[in-house]
Formats: structure tokens, sequence, C-alpha cells
């Protein structure tokens, strides 16, 4: 693989670009792999990164039927941060938000991790309150976040609008750490760096039935052919659980639509990322200058990636209220992902009653923000063939135990 360099940049540009080779290989699937992973999403790609990485474990395939970042890692709203409530979650989560301080290193891909800072915005005394206690949690976990004074978030968003008529800014938890990346190129720089190890991307290529002997997994069917594997991991966001039913088991998880939208492109006016629980919206800005709003998920459970334009008017609505400037802003495009939520609003990282195959779903709004620190865990969880210290928490016998993560507050609206 060409390492991508200043250099190389300079070098191909004397040569009109023609020297630039494929990122990765599109193979035709072998008969039998060692791990088949379903799902080239960010956090498929990255547990497949992982078990080559951190265990050498390359003779690994990876399934998707469609194109690979096309499901919910392309269509998100790019925001990492780790400060979350449990331990458990925090944990996870901060491990990604480190990962991803080196991933353009490690991958040799520029994923442009901007680490910015995220607000959340306290609106109420409730959330004063629980901000505060979260902020509290933090500093025992080793996460770096702050309650701070409305004036400090008037310094750092001067665009916000504090003193607004229905929700007063009163506060926010502060994570100057946290940020945003380039969605698509976290897919691409996994994707290239696992294609290197000899791992085979395979692309339109849909699972249809898994095989089984004995009650261990012994294979895949798919449109391209039956295909033999010693262990499965199912990563599939959305429709986990479909393949969970083609695998024997269920999962509880239910599956909605999630939206988001961006702004016509405008000049810099906000650098730090900034979510509104109270007003039920969130924004930043891209590199392009567009106003990157995310709001809630549908009400209703269903499969779709448009949304509803009921949603797109609250969230604009809500948000004007907080973000005069929005106002006067066009619409440039709009997006919907589908995404799998938990009773908890964690997510799910577990063997399953088959033996041999391993789930990772249930990230519900805040899936992006894992993807390195989940598919790290994955990874252990499938070469070990037991959960890690990162995965034990979110396995799925707490939902029969009652050994709840409850997140609902922190992942239940936004990203």
């Amino acid at each position: 693989m060409k390492r991508y360099s200043a250099f190389a940049i300079a070098r191909e540009a004397f040569r009109y670009h023609t020297g630039w080779e494929r990122a990765w290989r599109s193979p035709e699937p072998k008969s039998r792999y060692d791990v088949v992973i379903v799902g080239a999403g960010g956090h498929g790609l990255a547990t497949a990164y992982y078990l080559g990485k951190n265990f050498g474990i390359t003779n690994v395939a990876v399934l998707e039927k469609g194109w690979l970042g096309g499901g919910n890692t392309g269509r998100n709203t790019t925001i990492i941060r780790s400060n979350y409530l449990q331990d458990p979650s925090a944990a996870i989560y901060e491990k990604a938000r480190g990962l991803y301080e080196t991933l353009s290193q490690d991958l040799n891909m520029n994923v442009m991790f901007s680490p910015r800072g995220v607000l959340m915005l306290a609106q109420t005394e409730h959330e004063v309150r629980g901000y505060k206690r979260t902020a509290q949690a933090n500093a025992y976990q080793g996460v770096d976040t702050e309650f701070v004074s409305p004036e400090r978030v008037q310094e750092l968003c001067p665009i916000l609008d504090i003193g607004g008529p229905r929700y007063p800014v009163l506060g926010a938890l502060w994570q100057p750490r946290g940020g945003t990346a380039r969605h698509d190129a976290v897919a691409w720089g996994y994707a290239r760096a696992c294609s290197d190890m000899g791992m085979d991307i395979i692309q339109k290529c849909e699972v249809t039935g898994v095989t089984q002997s004995g009650g261990k997994v012994t294979g895949v069917q798919t449109t391209r052919g039956d295909i033999a594997c010693g262990k499965l991991g199912i990563v599939v966001a959305g429709h986990s659980g479909q393949l969970a039913e083609m695998a024997g088991f269920r999962l509880p998880i239910e599956s909605v639509a999630l939206q988001a939208m961006v702004s016509e492109p405008i000049k810099p006016c906000m650098d730090v990322v900034v979510m509104a629980n109270s007003v039920h919206g969130y924004m930043s800005q891209s590199d392009k200058g567009e106003m990157v709003i995310g709001g809630g998920t549908d009400i209703y459970n269903n499969y779709t990636q448009r949304g509803s334009f009921n949603h797109i008017e609250e969230t604009v609505r809500s948000l004007i209220e907080i973000f005069p400037i929005v106002s006067r802003l066009k619409m440039l495009r709009q997006w919907g992902g589908i995404v799998d939520m938990t009773g908890d609003r964690s997510p799910i990282i577990s063997p399953t009653p088959l033996r041999g195959c391993f789930i990772n779903c249930g990230w519900g709004t805040g899936g992006f923000k894992a993807i390195p620190g989940s598919g790290w865990a994955m990874a252990d969880m499938i070469a070990r063939d037991a959960p890690g210290p990162l995965a034990a928490a979110f396995s799925l016998d707490r939902f029969a135990e009652g050994r709840f993560i409850d997140e609902s507050v922190a992942a239940g609206v936004a990203h």
C-alpha cells in the first residue's frame, strides 16, 4: 500500500495524479475465512482492523450488502465526546476518543479529527444538577470535563443567545477535547488498512442466512454464494434484529430513523459543538462552512433513511430560540439513518446464544463517536471468545438480570 504524504501529493501532481492506486481491493469472496464480519460501516471495519493489528488475525472478510460506509457511518453529525455518566459508558467512549486523537497517524489517512470542544447546554435547573453530577463522575473516571457558567458559554460560542425567553442558558457541561471527525474518511481509512493486511472487503454482498451445526456457527449464506467461517461478527446497526433472527435469537432493540440536515455554507461563526437537549437539537459548523444540525428520532419504528418533515420543523424551530442566526439560512440537504435503540440506551457487545457468533449493536444515536473503542472491544471479544473489560458490562445478559446501564439522559437525544 502506498503511503499518503505531502511528498506523494506533490509527486502525483507532476504526473497528473495518474499514479494513485485503489484505496482497497475488491476481491471475489473465498469459500472460507477464520472470521466473517457482517457490516462494512465504521464499527465493522474497526473490528476487522483491530483483529489484525492487536491479534494478528487477518483471514477476515467484511461483508456489506450496499457500499462501504453507506449506512449510519455516512449519515451522522460526526460528534465525538465521552462525557457519559456511567462508568462502563465513560470507559469505552473515552477509549474511542483517545484512539481518535492518533487515528490519522495510525491509519495513514487524514480523518480530520478536530478537538474543538463540545458544549452540552443546561437550560433547566434539572439539567444543571444533572450535568454537575456528570462532571463529578467524569472527574473520578479520568474524563476531562467541567461545568461552566453562562458567561463562559457565551465566550466559547458568541452566536448563542444565552438569555432566551423559554430556555435561558444556565451553564453547560464542557468537554474541551471532544469534537468532530470526517465520517467517510474514518470508514475509508479503516478499509484501506484492512485491505493492506490482506483482509477481503466485499461490497454488494447481502447475507441471507446463517448456517450452524450443533449450536455453533459454521458460515453465512449470501447473494454471492455460501461462505464458511470459524467465527461470525454481526455489526449492522439498525438491521441487527434481522440478522439475529437469521441466527436464531432475538434482540431487545427497536429500529427508528434519526435525521439531520446541513445549511448552505456561510463564513465561520462557531468553532465548538453545541448540544441542547431541552430544545432537542445540536449544531456545529463543518469545514466547508455548512451548519450541521441534528435532532431527535422518529416516534415510531421504521427502516426509512429519509426521516420526516415534522422533525425538521421541530428541530429548526427549537434551535432558532438559541441560535437566531439559523432563521436566515436555507437548508442545503437532509438525510436519515436507521438507529438501533436498547431500553437503557446503551450498546450491546456480547457473545450470543449461537456459539462463535458475536454481536455489536444498540448504539442508538451515538455510534460514530464510539467507532474505535467499539472495534477495539469487539475484536478483543472475538479473538478471546469472551468479552474483555471494555465490553463485559454491555452483555446481553444484563437485560435478563436487571443490570441496566442507564444512559437515557446522556444518549437518548443527542449525538
